[in-house]
């Protein structure tokens, strides 16, 4: 099922009622054993020694334990076929940093505040609390794990260009984004093909994560088209003029050009630690430093644990996601598989703070940790992804096929007004 938000809005609380009519705890519907809560996600997205411990016995309920399920492929569509159906679906489902997509089917999810979870806010970074959170104030997603940017730069052709390695200087240097460009030049010139993004939606992206807002306000209102989304289109745009960019347009492109070393620097999530250099480049071991990305703080990805409104036990279910996202169990999911925590405590823990050889023995969890704090949050509409697509479609037509950067834009709002309308969004 998918509504618009104007008509989630307006019929949310009547569907809701229906939905507890119609399930409500034991229902059939839910997946799993009587004695199981089953729960969806993919892989990559938990601790296994945890889901390990809950398979055994839900803390706190010894008579209940995890069914747990990793779901390969087409992960939203299943989850949202199965919501749809309103058949054997799981008890707990995992939610990408896409959760405000699933607020139209918010009446399929339980308010989180009614298990207790308003009690354990004060533990959460505040933004990433408040992403979880429905237009008309339902909890409907936990937190989980967070993406705080910074930049990522390689040492040893830094000190070919004759610059301070240092990361606080790196970042004296190179506080915002022209003096970030600045310093590409001249790293470009020290070491020919040097490139400080990886293609013109990396620069995009990567600055629209920076912005206080996005796309839409929470009442409803476009303002895609508004200044500060101008600014993050004309700067990928620069760039690329600059010949800054390595023009990497697919995933394979984009490992080979920090495999080849092309790629000297980028202001990534911190994720990117792993999927890029320590996968593609395992041999530039000790060259990488981070520091604070140009521009400022920000966040790209991160995801959460919602308790459907089909779910057998939901105050067991609550005492299992609240227990699994403590503090003290974050600082294990940062260790495998590397999930960044939302709990600010965590950020001391000796599991994090211990130097890290590939960037050189440096402590990175104090550049992340900052970020994640600074970071000032936004707005997510549910329509965001469809507004998204075009804007960076048009981006990889300038930088992949030299169109006019003016009719990209002005192609890319007409784009996006279709879509919006045909949504009911607008």
């Amino acid at each position: 099922m998918t509504l618009s938000r104007r008509h989630f809005l307006a019929v949310g609380g009547s569907a809701a009622a229906a939905a507890a009519g119609l399930t409500g705890c034991g229902s059939r519907s839910s997946l799993g054993g009587s004695n199981e809560l089953s729960m969806w996600t993919w892989v990559g997205s938990v601790n296994d020694g945890l889901i390990g411990q809950a398979e055994k016995a839900i803390p706190g309920y010894d008579g209940i334990k995890l069914a747990m399920t990793r779901i390969g492929s087409n992960y939203k569509t299943k989850v949202l076929t199965a919501l749809a159906g309103k058949s054997l679906v799981p008890d707990i489902v995992a939610i990408n940093d896409d959760v405000a997509t699933y607020f139209p089917n918010a009446d399929q999810f339980h308010d989180l505040n009614d298990l207790g979870a308003k009690d354990l806010a004060k533990d959460f970074l505040p933004w990433k609390w408040k992403l979880g959170i429905t237009p008309d104030g339902k909890m409907m997603a936990y937190p989980m794990d967070t993406g705080p940017t910074a930049l990522f730069y390689r040492s040893d052709v830094f000190t070919k260009a004759g610059i301070d390695i240092d990361p606080a200087a790196v970042a004296e240097l190179a506080p915002d984004w022209d003096t970030y460009i600045a310093l590409g030049k001249k790293l470009k010139q020290a070491v020919p093909g040097s490139a400080i993004t990886d293609n013109i939606t990396g620069i995009y992206g990567y600055r629209m994560a920076q912005q206080s807002k996005r796309y839409m306000t929470a009442d409803g209102q476009y303002i895609g088209d508004q200044d500060h989304v101008r600014e993050a289109f004309d700067l990928s745009v620069r760039v690329v003029k600059e010949g800054l960019s390595a023009n990497a347009q697919n995933s394979t492109d984009k490992n080979a050009v920090v495999t080849n070393g092309k790629l000297v620097a980028y202001n990534a999530a911190v994720w990117w630690a792993q999927l890029g250099p320590k996968n593609a480049a395992p041999k530039t071991k000790g060259l990488w430093r981070v520091t604070a990305a140009p521009g400022g703080a920000g966040n790209k990805g991160g995801s959460f644990l919602a308790i459907t409104k089909y779910c057998k036990n939901p105050k067991a279910a609550f005492a299992f996601i609240s227990w699994l996202e403590s503090a003290k169990n974050q600082a294990q999911a940062f260790l495998d598989p590397v999930l960044f925590p939302s709990t600010p405590a965590t950020y001391t823990d000796k599991t994090l703070t211990a130097p890290d050889p590939f960037f050189g023995g440096q402590q990175i969890v104090d550049v992340f940790a900052d970020s994640a704090k600074k970071y000032p949050g936004a707005y997510f509409s549910p329509y965001d992804t469809i507004i998204d697509t075009p804007i960076s479609s048009e981006l990889v037509n300038i930088e992949a096929a030299g169109k006019n950067p003016d009719q990209a834009w002005a192609d890319a709002q007409r784009q996006v007004q279709r879509e919006l309308t045909r949504a009911g969004a607008i």
